[in-house]
């Protein structure tokens, strides 16, 4: 069992993050996925964040009872939930956004995804760009699992830019520190 949790503040797309890795790994990837998600009263800029467990086997408890994996897409999310943080747990961070303490996470992996989506134009699609990095660093589904996702989950005109942004946060992960490499032996920090 793998438990994920997602942060950042409304806007960025946290809860939606949450949503196409938990479909593409329950609909896509052979595994069990559930999403609970908390959010302020305000739309936008208000702190939000999406859980997501995961496990081979059918999920009876949906709520995480700690942090494997911590996608912080906002400095404030980072300072709430990095306490949370398994001691083995993996740290992935909106580079541009979020400053880290090194003493706390053994394993940190960094992405501009935000710079990275408004190179492509939509600076909105940084979710898309993070979702792309998190499978390339992780392991834990196939980027043809989460591009079958992605279909129904964003607005059909937009599809196209969204697969861009997500290929662009993969190929990035690659680069920067090959597939998989949360789940190797080494432990990354960039």
């Amino acid at each position: 069992m793998h438990e994920l949790r997602v942060t950042g503040f409304g806007g960025q797309g946290v809860i939606r993050t949450g949503m196409i890795i938990g479909k593409a790994l329950s609909l896509y990837g052979g595994m069990h996925a559930t999403l609970t998600q908390s959010f302020g009263p305000e739309a936008r800029g208000s702190a939000c964040s999406a859980q997501v467990i995961i496990d081979e086997e059918p999920i009876t408890y949906p709520y995480i009872t700690g942090t494997d994996f911590l996608i912080a897409m906002s400095q404030g999310g980072y300072d709430k939930n990095v306490g949370n943080l398994r001691e083995n747990g993996t740290l992935i961070i909106e580079k541009d956004l979020v400053v880290t303490d090194p003493e706390i996470v053994r394993k940190t992996f960094a992405v501009p995804a935000t710079r990275i989506a408004e190179d492509l134009g939509v600076r909105i699609a940084g979710n898309l760009v993070m979702i792309g990095f998190f499978v390339a660093v992780t392991g834990l589904c196939e980027i043809e699992a989460v591009k079958s996702a992605i279909p129904g989950t964003v607005p059909g005109r937009f599809l196209e830019l969204n697969l861009r942004a997500l290929q662009e946060g993969y190929d990035y992960g690659v680069k920067e520190y090959g597939v998989a490499a949360a789940l190797s032996a080494g432990e990354a920090v960039k």
